[in-house]
């Protein structure tokens, strides 16, 4: 053998682990299709046993003598404060460990808590629990962000991300069709428990079958970043300095803030002042859900066309005129007294208004360091979720609790609803400005 031929055995090593990544490499890729349903899952079980206690609410109320803004804390800010704070701490976790295993201990860990709110019989042990719900999901988002960017490229993420985020309307809708028939005849408690054990076996099928792919596997250097971690302080100082990113997280914040709270109270919108009944109520979710999911599915794709023909920027801009076309039929839905006419104007602005999320996070997963994309993801979490989350169904609750003495009772939710939906014009801004400067970084 020739001397330019001989290999160390030090050579060899290198050779064999390049050889390794690339057989790991290529498992991931072949079974991506199989990772993104299972995160998908995941996220659906998520919003299920996040969002049961919406079609559940009437009925908590009753059965506890609880106020609107006693359920606005248990639906917002006990669960988020918990969900949105652990968020960053497992971020930078999984920004260094195995994300597939953080995921699937989340799982668990909430589906068990959403299991002990069945069991709560005052306020205060009901709060406990919720806030055990957000403990355990503070994990599942950002990993999943994370592995979802590794496995597709720029040119596939908006869709994978849509994907992915079907999870909200499915998750969100589903939960409220089968809460409401479990509901109906076995009672809210039984709802609950329903909901959240299933996820416990769901945990398991994720630790089997997800896969870990390598960090930075889908971008087109395919260079491996082995610098060291950032500080926290640089990930925040890093989207601050991002103009596009900061109006992104903007938008998406207030969006944020508008769904969370319609989405908290709009079930029982419907029960107290158009009278619907809860199965009613509940088959109007499961219809929300179906449209949803054509809405994020459709969005990811014309976002992804829209970026080939135009840029990324586009993508910004098609969700702000998206918001333009939904906001009157938002508007209709709760001033309307005819529930055929309300059905129809909330289906409308479902379809218009449901295909945010999957462009937002593909495009502040794209303007990430690779090492950072799953703090950058916590980051947007953690600001959706605390004003999001947080604050929207909290201030429906309180807002509402105040305008008793001038609508009433049975109307006083429904002009709540109608304040805060009259916040969208300011999320518009933010998108249409992220738009303008994803332009210009891109001609820069």
């Amino acid at each position: 053998m020739g001397i330019g031929t001989t290999l160390t055995g030090e050579d060899q090593m290198v050779q064999g682990q390049i050889a390794e990544d690339q057989i790991a490499q290529d498992r991931a890729t072949r079974r991506r299709t199989l990772t993104l349903a299972l995160l998908t899952l995941t996220y659906f079980f998520s919003y299920m046993d996040r969002q049961i206690l919406a079609i559940l609410l009437e009925l908590i109320k009753a059965d506890l003598q609880l106020s609107d803004t006693q359920l606005g804390l248990l639906s917002g800010l006990a669960f988020a404060i918990f969900y949105a704070g652990l968020g960053i701490p497992v971020a930078r976790l999984a920004d260094r460990s195995n994300r597939r295993n953080i995921i699937a201990v989340s799982l668990a860990l909430w589906s068990a808590m959403t299991v002990v709110c069945g069991v709560a019989q005052n306020f205060w042990q009901l709060l406990l629990a919720r806030i055990g719900v957000g403990i355990g999901e503070a994990g599942s988002s950002p990993p999943s962000h994370s592995i979802i960017a590794d496995l597709y490229p720029v040119e596939k993420r908006a869709s994978a991300m849509a994907i992915y985020t079907l999870g909200v309307v499915l998750g969100g809708g589903f939960g409220t069709y089968i809460g409401s028939q479990l509901a109906d005849a076995y009672g809210w408690r039984v709802a609950i428990m329903a909901i959240g054990a299933p996820g416990i076996l769901l945990a398991i099928i994720v630790r089997l079958f997800v896969v870990e792919p390598r960090r930075g596997q889908s971008e087109v250097t395919r260079v491996v970043d082995t610098s060291a971690m950032p500080s926290m302080r640089s990930a925040f100082a890093d989207m601050w300095r991002n103009r596009a990113a900061r109006h992104l997280v903007a938008g998406v914040t207030l969006t944020s803030l508008i769904g969370y709270a319609l989405t908290a109270f709009g079930l029982s919108y419907l029960q107290r002042s158009l009278g619907f009944s809860i199965t009613q109520a509940g088959l109007f979710g499961l219809v929300a859900a179906l449209l949803g999911t054509v809405s994020g599915v459709g969005g990811g794709r014309l976002a992804d066309w829209s970026a080939k023909r135009w840029g990324m920027h586009a993508q910004s801009w098609m969700v702000a005129w998206l918001k333009v076309l939904a906001l009157p039929f938002t508007l209709l839905f709760y001033l309307t007294d005819i529930p055929t006419v309300a059905i129809v104007a909330y289906g409308i602005q479902i379809l218009f208004a449901s295909s945010y999320l999957g462009p937002t996070f593909a495009l502040l997963q794209g303007l990430a360091p690779m090492r950072m994309r799953a703090t950058w993801a916590a980051i947007t979490l953690l600001v959706i979720n605390m004003i999001g989350l947080g604050l929207g169904p909290t201030l429906i609750g309180v807002i509402s609790d105040l305008l008793v003495p001038w609508a009433g009772k049975q109307d006083s939710l429904r002009w709540a609803l109608v304040i805060m939906a009259s916040v969208t014009p300011w999320a518009i801004f933010h998108y249409w400005r992220a738009g303008v400067a994803l332009r210009r970084q891109a001609a820069a």
